[in-house]
């Protein structure tokens, strides 16, 4: 039996879909056409920013209030530059900074840069609060641990995304900051009463809905006691019953992409979790980065038969789709790209640089020649393959993994020099938290943390440094600290 084309339209509306490529496919024309809701774009959509306004303004003309959205967060999460690193430092950074005029200024270059390729939706930014130290996909991506000061740069940066034209989204709800297990490969458990989520998770949040944000993301993980064995993006109880009626949201709900395992691993796949979702309470369904039409038809098909048998209501689908148009709406402002934006790099690196900390004495590196070591850790699916350190901005760096690193070689190549080991969420390495330990017994030794900062400080180096993250603005602040020559902040 075919299905109804105005259902099938509605429901094409509430799926945000992606491609590959700085070309969009025939498929995803013809699909925003049909009514689709809009499109995400990732790194490799981007080449450069002539190219992303022209890729923007092909998806803009090829449907009706089409939204076409990025993960921007500005940091160590960034699309626009993911090739070389972003301008601006994250959340990390803005926090321990904790000026939130500047979060708002970040943010609304940020947005200037977004409007001005064509950009209508930010999923940014991240509000979580993060409590746990081995958090392994929100950390740097955090304002900080205290939900006060989360709450007060959650609301600066909604403002400032907001003030540029640019929707900007919460995420991700009711709070993924106190999980150790990544989402998109596990479904995390945060194992505390409501009470708990209202006092630490949920005020960044609040803050975010009280200086207007268009929507709100949900998180794919569990809250026991409020979403029982389901991860909140299927709990109708965390997305109707908390964030709409006791929060008063009345924007848009996104759905965290659906083809995490947090999602799929309770639902059975990402047209069963599409249901789930909007059943639930979201409103646009992100299905993720591996989205073909096949998946796009079968998501619809999914949705369109569950009407028709009963088990979701046809006015959840028609209210999804209209928050979904009035968020389209409110982006349509903005006739097109905007005036082509610079960015303020100054900005950035002012940021970066106040953001870092020395415990100790850097005075062993002056004229000293040190040997510079990045410790390759890998990357969070977030984060993707970005470049970040000090590796191809100074000469003679080197790299090492867990599987190649030693003190012994270390020692080795740096000679009678003092070292300086570069890593990110270098303790939760046992090899590389080995090399660290041993090095600094008898050897001058620097240390820079550019993940989240945890208490592990090895004994006997001359300075650990902190850097809350690794964007191209902390990498050139770094350079400086150290006294190396810089780079331009450009």
């Amino acid at each position: 039996m075919s299905t109804d084309p105005g259902l099938r339209r509605l429901v094409l509306r509430t799926v945000l879909a992606a491609f590959p490529g700085p070309v969009p496919p025939e498929w995803a024309v013809r699909l925003l056409a049909d009514g689709l809701g809009g499109c995400t774009l990732f790194g490799g959509n981007v080449a450069d920013r002539e190219q992303l306004a022209g890729l923007t303004a092909a998806l803009h003309g090829a449907g009706r209030e089409v939204l076409i959205a990025i993960d921007e967060e500005g940091g160590d999460v960034t699309r626009l530059a993911h090739a070389t690193g972003s301008p601006y430092p994250g959340n990390a950074a803005l926090g321990v900074v904790d000026d939130p005029e500047l979060t708002r200024r970040i943010y609304r270059a940020i947005g200037d840069e977004l409007a001005a390729v064509g950009i209508d939706l930010n999923l940014a930014p991240t509000v979580d609060v993060n409590i746990a130290d081995d958090n392994p996909i929100i950390g740097t991506r955090s304002f900080g641990a205290d939900p006060a000061r989360v709450a007060q740069h959650s609301a600066a940066a909604v403002t400032g995304l907001q003030a540029a034209g640019i929707a900007a989204c919460a995420k991700h709800f009711p709070g993924h900051g106190a999980t150790t297990a990544d989402s998109h490969l596990t479904l995390p458990t945060v194992a505390v009463p409501v009470a708990v989520l209202r006092s630490r998770e949920l005020p960044p949040f609040a803050a975010a809905i009280g200086a207007g944000t268009r929507a709100v993301m949900t998180g794919h993980l569990r809250v026991p006691e409020l979403t029982g064995d389901d991860p909140a993006t299927f709990s109708s109880a965390a997305l109707v019953d908390l964030l709409r009626v006791e929060y008063g949201f009345t924007g848009t709900v996104i759905s965290d992409a659906l083809e995490m395992a947090g999602a799929t691993a309770t639902a059975g796949g990402v047209p069963a979790a599409a249901v789930r979702a909007l059943t639930a309470g979201a409103d646009l369904l992100c299905l993720g980065a591996a989205v073909d039409p096949r998946l796009v038809e079968r998501v619809v098909a999914a949705v369109c038969d569950a009407v028709t048998a009963g088990r979701l209501p046809a006015t959840r689908v028609e209210q999804a789709a209209g928050r979904v148009s009035a968020l389209a709406g409110w982006t349509c402002r903005r006739s097109g790209p905007g005036q082509p934006a610079a960015g303020q790099p100054d900005l950035g690196y002012e940021v970066a640089r106040r953001a870092i900390r020395v415990e100790g004495s850097l005075s062993g590196l002056a004229g000293a020649e040190p040997l510079v070591v990045q410790l390759e850790s890998g990357s969070t699916i977030a984060e993707g393959q970005v470049p970040w350190g000090l590796a191809g901005r100074l000469p003679g760096v080197v790299r090492m993994g867990p599987g190649d690193a030693s003190a012994e070689r270390v020692r080795t190549l740096a000679g009678p020099r003092p070292v300086v080991l570069v890593g990110r969420h270098l303790h939760r390495s046992p090899a590389l938290r080995t090399l660290v330990e041993k090095l600094a017994t008898d050897h001058p030794t620097v240390v820079v943390e550019m993940g989240w900062p945890s208490s592990w400080r090895p004994s006997g180096t001359d300075a650990f440094v902190t850097t809350h993250g690794a964007s191209r603005a902390t990498g050139t602040a770094l350079t400086r600290t150290l006294g190396f020559a810089p780079d331009p902040p450009g």
